[in-house]
């Protein structure tokens, strides 16, 4: 049983049972989470452990301010932007660019799909546009702050966040008439 008060204060005093199961009880949610940030579940794995270093070093300044999965998620979300920085983060994209393609309201059509064929397409999006897409879609950042956890400007982050629908849109495509064609062909062999 995860008794969270009890996990937290062990870990303060740098209890490893504490900690082993603090590890456990949010290393799959957080393994997803890094994944969405990621091209593999390797490099996934080295954010996983790093922000977990991080979480255990710092986890005496938490103050119970808010949830402790929403505190250690944000933990894992900047050690993925810090890993993601190291990278070539960004495709270049101008801020005049016309976002004909950019509207709120518009929706990609992800229900057929199971969790991990959805993380397998998000980690297909370039770099760039996988991280605003994150940021945008799943943790519900604004433009503006994308913009100043990433250093880049606002229309950027628009930018970036529309192509990265566009491509998502695109793969979802492929795969339906991929998936499509297979079923055909299987029809036809009966």
């Amino acid at each position: 049983m995860f008794k969270e008060e009890e996990i937290i204060n062990g870990c303060k005093k740098s209890d490893s049972v504490s900690q082993r199961k603090l590890y456990e009880h949010f290393e799959k949610k957080m393994l997803a989470v890094c994944m969405r940030y990621t091209k593999n579940r390797m490099e996934a794995e080295d954010i996983l452990q790093e922000a977990f270093v991080k979480v255990f070093t710092n986890i005496k300044d938490f103050r119970n301010d808010c949830p402790l999965e929403q505190w250690i998620k944000k933990i894992n979300i900047n050690t993925a932007l810090k890993f993601l920085r190291k990278q070539i983060l960004v495709l270049p994209a101008s801020d005049s660019i016309m976002l004909e393609n950019y509207g709120e309201e518009e929706n990609l059509a992800i229900s057929n799909y199971n969790f991990l064929e959805l993380i397998n397409m998000i980690q297909q999006l370039p770099s760039g546009y996988q991280v605003v897409f994150n940021l945008y879609a799943i943790e519900g950042y604004n433009h503006r702050e994308i913009s100043e956890m990433l250093g880049i400007s606002e229309g950027t982050s628009k930018s970036q966040y529309a192509r990265a629908k566009a491509t998502l849109q695109q793969i979802i495509l492929q795969k339906s008439s991929y998936e499509f064609n297979l079923s055909a062909k299987t029809d036809n062999l009966k």
